[in-house]
């Protein structure tokens, strides 16, 4: 089959697709170009933060994923560009990454189920992870976790990461690989903008996304490793792989100190910063 010749320099000859160095320089910087003209640009730092502050800022595709390790302080603000994402979440102590975010005693020792503003992220020592600072969608989910392999295939024909609809276990042992941890070091993840609200009769009832533009964002309050998978909730009842863009922008700040209302919001948010600071207090972060 003849391939689209490409030119690598004026006197260079012709490079036949990807085939040759030149070729596939050339294949390389074409996908740039493309996904530009597609709007994958760097997402701006909003109006209210110092650009100079930012940290991170990332446009993830559906089907993608993003990791990062932030510093104590760092607020990240994850926004559903277009209404169809849905951004499924763990969290881990940078140092020490066997303490992780456990989505149990986040939901248990809170009393709440349903994430919002004022909810903190709780790790399996009863620590403060994360704490949500800010939400416009409302549309999130702590209960049933991202897709397995097994459950896209037979949904959509496949799971894996590099086929047309990964599945966010499997985007997350990508992410999970990039800071030295494996398969067995991913648990249940919390997820946004696609809502799962349970009945009275226990059963859970989809709610979809709030629409394109909203966004949760959320304090570090301990260094932590960030994965983030772009998938398809997995109780999406459409019958196509379907999501859209995440974009995320973190910048730089100060985490939750004890003059803070977040710190003294609940009896129960109390005991787990004072579980954070005494931890931090000993590693001369606090």
């Amino acid at each position: 089959m003849p391939h689209a010749s490409v030119t690598a320099t004026p006197t260079a000859p012709v490079a036949d697709g990807t085939a040759t160095t030149a070729g596939a320089r050339a294949h390389a910087r074409a996908q740039e170009d493309d996904a530009l003209r597609a709007g994958f640009s760097r997402p701006a730092a909003p109006d209210d933060v110092d650009a100079a502050s930012v940290v991170w800022a990332e446009r993830v595709a559906g089907g993608g994923y993003a990791h990062r390790r932030l510093a104590r302080g760092t607020t990240v603000r994850i926004t559903d560009v277009l209404g169809d994402a849905c951004a499924h979440l763990l969290l881990y102590n940078a140092d020490e990454p066997w303490e992780r975010l456990n989505v149990a005693d986040t939901v248990k020792v809170q009393w709440q189920v349903y994430t919002g503003t004022g909810q903190l992220v709780l790790s399996d020592q009863g620590r403060v992870l994360a704490s949500v600072v800010g939400d416009t969608s409302g549309h999130h989910d702590t209960v049933f976790g991202t897709s397995s392999l097994a459950r896209n295939q037979e949904r959509y024909g496949d799971g894996s990461p590099e086929g047309p609809s990964p599945a966010g276990r499997e985007l997350f042992v990508l992410g999970a690989a990039k800071h030295g941890l494996g398969r067995r070091d991913v648990p249940p993840s919390v997820s946004f903008f696609q809502g799962v609200r349970v009945d009275d009769t226990g059963r859970p009832q989809v709610t979809g996304s709030a629409g394109p533009g909203t966004a949760v964002t959320l304090r570090a309050e301990m260094d932590v490793v960030v994965l983030l998978a772009n998938a398809p909730h997995p109780l999406d009842p459409r019958p196509d792989y379907v999501v859209s863009p995440l974009e995320v922008v973190a910048w730089s700040g100060t985490a939750t100190a004890p003059d803070d209302p977040l710190w003294t919001a609940t009896p129960e948010g109390r005991r787990a910063f004072e579980n954070t600071h005494d931890y931090l207090k000993g590693t001369g972060r606090a």
